[in-house]
């Protein structure tokens, strides 16, 4: 037998090992357009999510969304129409950058410290630290 039929063989006996158990997903954007706003209703997950306040992450789509963002009892309110799937990429790409790891690629980092433009983001699960370009 080749190595690929030993591999394939292996594959076959312990099924469970293909298979990857990721507890973690980045949450869908629960969206509203009313008029020419938009209401991002799940926030508070998305943050809770993140570890993250809703500040910073209304400060990240204020900028990639080149329009003004408010927080209030109904959520995170968009001051331009903002179509679903456009959010959930600004929001996946915030979590990308901002929130998971890119060593260990798991979401246990938190922000230490601000400096000159940069956001020094730390790793609890690997211990890794990097820098990224402050949004």
């Amino acid at each position: 037998m080749d190595y690929e039929q030993l591999l394939d063989r292996a594959f076959t006996k312990f099924s469970g090992i293909s298979e990857e158990k990721v507890d973690f997903k980045i949450p869908v954007a629960d969206s509203l357009v009313q008029g020419s706003k938009t209401i991002l209703k799940n926030i508070a997950q998305i943050a809770d999510t993140a570890r993250r306040s809703k500040e910073e992450i209304g400060k990240y789509l204020t900028k990639e969304l080149a329009a003004p963002v408010s927080i209030d009892a109904q959520g995170l309110n968009i001051g331009a129409k903002v179509n679903a799937n456009s959010l959930n990429e600004k929001i996946r790409k915030y979590f990308e950058m901002y929130v998971i790891c890119k060593e260990c690629h798991k979401p246990d980092t938190h922000i230490q410290g601000v400096e000159r433009g940069y956001i020094t983001i730390v790793c609890e699960a690997c211990g890794a630290r990097y820098t990224v370009k402050n949004y």
